[in-house]
């Protein structure tokens, strides 16, 4: 977590609400990654993203307010990695556990969302920073011990 953490925070990335799934992992995971990107909103906990199906989570982003640009989903497996194969063309294998997928959505209102209207920002996971972690985020690391 710290890694991929770090890796936002030095990205500047910062969502303007942060919706998870209130399993207790998901939970976990939002408040790690919340404190260490220095995200100072309310996080939403719903029991409506734990075992679900993809059409439900476009459901609760259709809903959102329009003044949100940036949502961060923290959920799991399967439903995240098909909700991402729904919004982008391309066939994502898979989201690993602490994986972070970007899509931009080209859409102007939240209830705008339809199929592949994204497009794959980034993607980032823990293996990546396995035997290379860049200078910078070793430093961010040493400085929050």
């Amino acid at each position: 977590m710290d890694t991929i953490s770090s890796y936002m925070s030095l990205q500047q990335l910062k969502p303007d609400l942060i919706v998870s799934s209130l399993a207790l992992r998901a939970q976990t995971t939002a408040d790690q990654l919340g404190k260490k990107i220095g995200y100072e909103g309310k996080i939403h906990y719903m029991e409506e993203l734990y075992n679900t199906r993809p059409d439900t989570i476009m459901n609760i982003l259709t809903l959102q307010d329009d003044s949100y640009e940036t949502i961060f989903l923290v959920g799991h497996n399967p439903e995240l990695t098909e909700f991402a194969n729904f919004l982008v063309e391309d066939n994502f294998p898979k989201i690993p556990t602490l994986g972070v997928l970007a899509i931009n959505l080209d859409i102007e209102n939240w209830d705008d969302i339809t199929e592949n209207c994204g497009e794959i920002d980034f993607f980032i996971q823990p293996k990546q920073f396995k035997y290379y972690m860049p200078k910078q985020i070793r430093t961010t690391l040493a400085r929050g011990k």
